[in-house]
């Protein structure tokens, strides 16, 4: 995330060779072939394994390899092969590449299989047929490309880090359309190898000759797990995340990607953080359980669906929710589970433990848990953040939320508390199991969410500047709550109804020490934006919350 116009899909890259090759007629004159400068081992997903001959990154032949198959050592670099009624000698620029190569080759002639690469592993076929399927699309690399926000903060993390990038060596995992490549390549990098594992490759590829940057940007179909390079690199760029940051299991691959990098080399971005925050949206609450009810009824069309009502209430309370929405629906601040991608170990995304005590502004209902994460690209120049935040313009991240099939009550200052358990699947995502109750009660939710189905509630989006955070926007917009409320004020709740239920206390106000006598309550901060479940609050000095936040 090498290819040539006859590469195939279903192609998954083996090994990558830096060779001299040269054929051997019936007279024993040998000729250099020096249209060939690159040797790969092809192993498609049934196992037939192929030698193909490169020039660059084009495919100029493929043969096949068997346990019939004609080959000798000749010195310590070079082996003579009979392909295809052709004899070919094939020198190794290593003795290790040598030794790479001898070693398949005798599992080959033994009808040994391939070992089985970590993906291989930890993924279904069908799952990995169908997400390479999915990312071959222009039109999904389209989506992707055209979140602004996501793209141009690439670009400037990239650019504004040329130090990292210039004569340097770079490798690109997942390079889709091959995006972040030409942005090494804008910041000056020496060479960049485009790792790319669905057939997006032939069209990287292409925009990689179109745009002449063929002489520095090799195109490598195949999947990280299973390809070789012929070189260590600097630096590893890639677009890993996935909803809720985690989802795809692309971490682990670029992780793994790590084994790559020179001591003391750069990824971009650096650490994930992905946030957790208890929400209250009765609307949304609401939709999904009427939605529920649909089967509810006796009488459709003469049939009677009620029996099915309890399947479809837990089948649609395990997806998680796709959408965007107003932070002030956040009852209480966020807890950080960071992930540091040059130091985590891949096996630790396996599961996923995330401990947590909020301590709600406000008296509400808790609904359930919002997901968003930040990333950080932290160069050798300048840090620079792309957030998915509730705050912060929409990118096709968007944010997730997880319902709990039962809220619970909570009362301002009263410990909600829990744990989040991510654990992976091979269909490449996590079961989602969310388990919170209420300090000094009985009262407890549980809920497990498949986060491989989730359900797309899309809304607008907002325009906005891209990279210019140099600090974690999710982290600023909390540190300015706590900066008001340790400054002396209170938040206090102001009671009422909130989205028709019959409740007191549901909306809340942020309560100046120095006016607490003034019923109207209220103050120009983003604590003031954060806190009030209800979009219409206006404060005594007449600023909207859209006014508090700037």
């Amino acid at each position: 995330m090498l290819s040539g116009s006859n590469v195939r899909d279903s192609d998954v890259l083996h090994t990558l060779y830096s060779v001299s090759v040269s054929e051997i007629d019936e007279t024993s004159t040998i000729k250099s072939l020096d249209n060939v400068q690159g040797l790969c081992i092809k192993q498609e997903f049934n196992t037939d394994i192929s030698l193909v001959f490169l020039n660059k990154s084009s495919e100029v032949e493929r043969f096949k390899l068997s346990s019939s198959t004609e080959c000798c050592p000749c010195g310590t670099r070079s082996w003579i092969l009979n392909l295809n009624s052709k004899t070919y000698m094939i020198k190794f620029s290593n003795e290790k590449s040598e030794k790479e190569f001898r070693d398949l080759l005798e599992n080959v002639k033994e009808n040994k299989k391939s070992k089985i690469s970590k993906f291989k592993e930890r993924t279904e076929e069908s799952s990995a047929s169908q997400y390479f399927q999915f990312y071959g699309y222009l039109s999904q690399q389209q989506n992707m490309l055209q979140d602004y926000i996501r793209t141009s903060t690439f670009q400037r993390a990239i650019l504004d880090n040329h130090a990292d990038f210039e004569n340097k060596v770079v490798l690109d995992v997942g390079a889709g359309s091959g995006i972040l490549s030409f942005f090494a390549a804008q910041a000056g990098a020496k060479h960049v190898y485009a790792v790319e594992g669905s057939g997006m490759a032939e069209h990287c590829k292409e925009l990689i000759k179109h745009n002449k940057f063929q002489d520095r940007v090799t195109v490598v179909h195949g999947m990280i797990e299973e390809i070789q390079l012929p070189e260590h690199v600097d630096t590893i760029i890639s677009e890993p995340m996935g909803y809720m940051l985690y989802n795809e299991r692309m971490l682990e691959t670029y992780i793994h990607a790590r084994k790559w990098l020179k001591k003391g080399g750069k990824m971009f971005p650096t650490t994930g953080n992905l946030y957790v925050a208890p929400f209250s949206d009765e609307a949304l609450y609401q939709e999904v359980f009427t939605k529920a009810n649909f089967w509810y009824q006796t009488f459709f069309y003469g049939v009677d669906l009620s029996t099915l009502r309890e399947a479809a209430f837990e089948e649609y309370f395990k997806q998680p929710i796709v959408d965007s929405f107003d932070p002030r629906h956040l009852i209480a601040k966020p807890i950080k589970h960071t992930t540091n991608f040059l130091k985590d170990d891949e096996d630790s995304l396996a599961d996923i433990h995330i401990d947590f005590t909020f301590y709600p502004h406000a008296t509400a209902m808790v609904h359930g848990l919002a997901f968003w994460f930040d990333v950080s690209f932290e160069g050798s120049q300048k840090t620079i953040y792309l957030s998915t935040g509730p705050s912060e313009p929409l990118t096709h991240w968007y944010q997730v939320r997880c319902l709990l099939g039962q809220p619970l009550f909570a009362r301002p200052g009263q410990p909600i508390i829990g744990h989040v358990k991510l654990t992976s699947n091979k269909r490449q995502s996590y079961d989602v199991k969310i388990e919170m109750n209420l300090a000094g009660t009985s009262e407890k939710s549980i809920n497990l969410l498949d986060l491989k189905n989730p359900y797309f509630r899309y809304t607008g989006a907002v325009a906005a500047t891209p990279g210019q955070q140099t600090t974690s926007p999710t982290e600023q917009y909390w540190g300015a709550t706590d900066q008001y409320t340790n400054s002396g004020n209170t938040l206090q709740p102001t009671g009422g109804s909130y989205n028709g239920v019959g409740y007191q206390g549901t909306t809340n106000a942020i309560i100046n020490n120095s006016n607490a006598n003034n019923n109207s309550g209220g103050s120009n901060t983003k604590a003031a934006y954060l806190t009030s479940p209800v979009h219409s609050t206006v404060y005594n000095n007449g600023t909207t919350p859209a006014d508090a936040y700037n």
